[in-house]
């Protein structure tokens, strides 16, 4: 053999074939022409495991199903609203057709008919629907401030307020038109507001919803005995205090909606601004500080909506009672505790319900009709009864 040949490769081994049924020895490492067996590279450590694909799709159709759901409801109650205001102005002591009321509306001929749908069916119509709204949600907003299920406006002792403030205006100013009469009660609404705020206030936390409700029924109730007393010693003030206070849609001067919707639309702003604490608040004062709310701008915010819608409704119309107490119930067996929904819904369902019970008192004491004040009254009485017997609806 030459000495550029080259060596024959090593053999293995290990044989080229073996049986199926023989075991294979393994080979100790650091034999010549053997390669030593590699390890397994190490499994990572468990971790949480991951949502599944099909859960995770299964809770996003749920929540958009949810969404499509309370949408829809919301175009419902526009669709109920504008039947409402259709039949308000349609009914009345004299029925008119939906052509007679087309004609009103688009001439300007002074007939019978326009001054019937123009200047007293319109007006009390657009009244309802800014009281409605206003009632509706500022039963909504206390409710929730106050974690009290039956609470409504009244609490904040803006009703009685507004009462004492009429009857002081009358009985030293001889205040007798309806307009100036509307100003002193919304004076007196928003000053009745302020010493509950200032009476219910916790030194170094503001106020709480059960101070609150103690400071809103004491100042009620002071009222309540001032009026009283006050009406019983002059003939004349209970003469022009009895129309006032039997809240009523009837007889308004309509000059009052010029002032009392930009209140409204300023009030509903700061109520739908103040739902995302309101949700937080829910879960208790402390929780709602640990997700970065002031819990004191909150309320203040709350009870400055709740003064104004109610203050300026009890002012128009009346004390109207019932709708603040209904209407979030009916609304939170729809859409549930989240007030970013709870509010609309409040609005539209009061001003629905508002309007449905005027529309009905037409109809109760033919050829009169009783007032709204009244027949809600006899609406919202079972209803009070029906709330306090079912323990679902009092949870909030």
């Amino acid at each position: 053999m030459s000495e550029t040949s080259e060596p024959p490769p090593p053999t293995s081994a290990a044989p080229a074939s073996a049986s199926p049924e023989a075991p294979v020895r393994p080979v100790p490492p650091g034999t010549a022409g053997e390669v030593p067996p590699r390890r397994a590279p190490a499994s990572p450590a468990p971790g949480p495991a991951a949502p599944e694909p099909a859960a995770a799709s299964s809770a996003g159709n749920a929540v958009a199903a949810r969404r499509a759901r309370r949408i829809g409801g919301l175009a419902l109650m526009l669709l109920l609203l504008s039947l409402a205001a259709l039949a308000s102005v349609l009914i009345g002591a004299r029925a008119l057709t939906p052509a007679t009321v087309w004609l009103a509306l688009t001439s300007t001929a002074g007939a019978e008919a326009d001054i019937i749908v123009n200047e007293i069916r319109l007006p009390r119509t657009a009244l309802g629907l800014l009281a409605g709204i206003s009632l509706g949600l500022g039963g909504a907003l206390m409710q929730g401030h106050t974690r009290n299920p039956l609470g409504d406006p009244s609490i904040l002792g803006v009703t009685f307020g507004a009462a004492l403030a009429v009857v002081l205006g009358i009985l030293f100013l001889d205040i007798t038109t309806l307009y100036t009469q509307a100003w002193f009660a919304f004076a007196g609404a928003a000053v009745a507001s302020v010493a509950v705020y200032a009476i219910g206030s916790v030194p170094g936390r503001g106020p709480t919803p059960i101070t609150l409700a103690l400071a809103g029924t004491a100042v009620s109730w002071m009222c309540y005995s001032l009026v009283s007393g006050l009406v019983l010693l002059d003939e004349s003030t209970m003469e022009s205090f009895r129309f006032w206070r039997v809240g009523s849609l009837v007889g308004r001067d309509p000059s009052i909606l010029a002032p009392m919707a930009p209140v409204v639309a300023v009030g509903t702003v700061l109520a739908l601004a103040n739902a995302r604490a309101l949700n937080a608040l829910a879960l208790g004062e402390d929780t709602a500080r640990a997700l970065g709310f002031q819990v004191g701008r909150a309320r203040v915010t709350g009870l400055l909506a709740i003064t104004l819608l109610t203050g300026v409704t009890v002012a128009a119309c009346g004390p109207i009672a019932f709708v603040g107490l209904i209407v979030p119930h009916l609304a939170r067996g729809i859409v549930g505790a989240d007030y970013r929904w709870l509010l609309p819904y409040s609005a539209l369902m009061g001003a629905v319900l508002l309007l449905a019970a005027d529309v009905l008192g037409r109809f109760l004491a033919p050829p009169g009709e009783l007032q709204v004040g009244v027949v809600l009254a006899l609406l919202g009485a079972p209803f009070f009864v029906h709330i306090v017997r079912r323990r679902r609806l009092l949870s909030l």
